[in-house]
């Protein structure tokens, strides 16, 4: 699943527009090297773990800890992101004004309840 996130926490940390991201279970993902984690919150309060490459700062993976056994990696980390197409877009509701979303691509505006 590869879906484009406008949070605006996803903001911040890719210091752009939204954060294009997939997702894998744990089992299919190994990291090599430390990572420094960032605790976050999302707008409804449940933590957002935000991990970093420790050497250069480029965000890599992204864990809620609600959503066990999964991890959200960070297009942008890979060498060749030409298998990737955003399947769905998250958090619209808080998408910049200026950015197109192909209105027939799946949209979620925020967290139900």
């Amino acid at each position: 699943m590869t879906g484009v996130c406008h949070c605006k926490n996803c903001q911040r940390q890719s210091g752009s527009a939204y954060s294009v991201l997939f997702g894998v279970t744990n089992d299919q993902i190994e990291v090599e090297g430390d990572l420094t984690t960032y605790e976050d919150s999302s707008e409804t309060g449940n933590l957002v773990e935000r991990h970093f490459c420790g050497k250069c700062g480029s965000p890599v993976l992204t864990t809620v800890p609600t959503q066990p056994g999964f991890t959200f990696v960070k297009a942008g980390t890979l060498d060749d992101t030409a298998v990737l197409a955003p399947q769905i877009h998250f958090w619209t509701k808080s998408a910049q004004k200026w950015v197109e979303i192909n209105q027939e691509m799946p949209q979620i505006e925020g967290n139900p309840g």
